[in-house]
């Protein structure tokens, strides 16, 4: 029996590390289909899905600009690969039957829409998935924050990121044994502890407008459903 939705409209934030399933480096198209078959099974419950696709498992900017590549060229190259990504996605779910637009906030006619905010809005309404590709369109921003920023923009009724954890702890719980997961945190505690949610810009602009964040795992097969209804999962960072 499924779940009667909680939220109207979401915005999915999926790290690029999470297209990668088994694989060190690119794409795994079973973990792209898998993710597609989800956001599928979301928006057939009534919700409204945008998402956000990070770019690290092919180019991360942050780590180019060590090796003597210009920051900005860095991060320009890290905006073209999130467009991959969302490529991809994109085929993915339209192969399983939902209607997808990729908006991009660099101009790429002949592969994406450019992203403008009522088109989006429109898109949504319209009961299309909207992929929201390239960032924000400038350096030194990263993904986090784009999702952040269009999540507003959108009126998303909350923020839902994905990782490979099952929510916010204390500490690394790969790395430290006994670290505490947190059921709910507040945007300022996640600041002043220095908690790898989102980079601090997106937790400061989530907290400025109010924006509730869910912090899930996604390697756990129907959590993107339980997330996208409301059931209580992963940690809740609010006010």
């Amino acid at each position: 029996m499924s779940a009667k939705p909680k939220y109207r409209r979401v915005l999915l934030k999926l790290s690029g590390e999470a297209l990668l399933g088994s694989r060190p480096y690119g794409l795994d198209p079973a973990v792209v289909r898998r993710i597609a078959s989800e956001v599928k099974e979301v928006t057939t419950l009534g919700v409204q899905v945008a998402m956000v696709i990070g770019g690290g498992n092919l180019y991360r900017g942050l780590s180019a600009s060590t090796e003597g590549i210009d920051r900005v060229t860095g991060d320009q190259m890290g905006m073209l690969a999130t467009v991959i990504n969302s490529l991809a996605v994109q085929d993915a779910l339209e192969g399983v039957g939902q209607h997808t637009r990729v908006l991009s906030a660099i101009e790429i006619r002949q592969v994406a829409e450019p992203f403008i905010r009522r088109r989006a809005i429109r898109h949504l309404e319209k009961g299309r998935v909207v992929i929201v590709a390239a960032g924000t369109g400038n350096p030194y921003f990263t993904t986090d924050t784009a999702a952040a920023l269009r999540a507003m923009e959108i009126h998303a009724d909350i923020l839902l990121k994905a990782t490979q954890v099952d929510g916010v702890y204390s500490a690394d719980p790969k790395k430290t044994k006994g670290a505490r997961r947190f059921e709910s945190i507040t945007y300022q505690q996640v600041l002043e502890k220095g908690l790898k949610v989102m980079d601090a810009t997106a937790i400061s602009l989530c907290q400025e407008n109010r924006m509730p964040i869910v912090v899930f795992n996604l390697g756990t097969p129907g959590n993107i459903r339980l997330a996208a209804t409301g059931a209580p999962i992963g940690t809740t960072v609010k006010e």
